[in-house]
């Protein structure tokens, strides 16, 4: 069976694959994350899905290589991971009381084709209390998140609503996913279900 590897250090994302029974390798890619002169935060985000795939691949040839980034967007201002708890304050007072996008980017390098896609889910927060905020900061969740907070974390509990793909949101579109690998020959499915028989026998 060809070995599936996911290009990215995130336990969000290798949390994901296993929620859909893949079996995988780990191989996080370094690439440079600057986004380019104009560059809009769609374009982005699925040129570092591509780019963390293709890093990927290089490391494990003949591999089947996921990649995959996620954004948060407001007002289309990229914001990333907070470097400071002052960072992420300020961050969550942005979020308070308005609608953003997470977008996320998912590519699939196999044999030397890259495929991908762009999800994009509307999270909109409730008002936020500084208190609240600053008790939430003080937890650590919001230092490796984009734009401050985890929704499958604590931070779930500012959504007021969300419009879009949940698992997206967390880090990896999962209905893209499996289409993509279902695209390069690997169906979720099917894959499952023969490793299922092969311990049985």
């Amino acid at each position: 069976m060809q070995s599936v590897v996911l290009a990215s250090a995130s336990p969000r994302r290798a949390e994901l694959l296993k929620q859909i029974g893949l079996s995988f390798l780990v191989q996080p890619a370094d690439i440079d994350e600057t986004p380019e002169s104009n560059e809009s935060a769609e374009h982005y985000v699925e040129r570092l899905a591509r780019e963390k795939a293709l890093a990927g691949s290089a490391f494990k040839p003949g591999s089947l290589v996921i990649g995959s980034d996620t954004s948060v967007v407001l007002g289309g201002r990229i914001l990333g991971k907070p470097a400071t708890a002052g960072d992420a304050i300020v961050m969550l007072q942005a979020l308070s009381g308005t609608t953003h996008q997470v977008m996320t980017g998912v590519a699939v390098v196999h044999e030397g084709v890259c495929e991908s896609r762009l999800v994009v889910a509307d999270v909109r927060f409730r008002e936020l209390l500084t208190a609240e905020i600053k008790a939430y900061v003080a937890t650590g969740e919001p230092m490796d998140k984009a734009g401050g907070y985890g929704i499958q974390g604590r931070g779930g509990i500012f959504v007021e609503e969300l419009r879009g793909s949940y698992s997206a949101v967390v880090g990896l579109p999962l209905q893209e996913t499996a289409a993509l690998l279902a695209g390069a020959g690997y169906p979720v499915w099917e894959t499952w279900n023969s490793r299922q028989e092969s311990r049985n026998e």
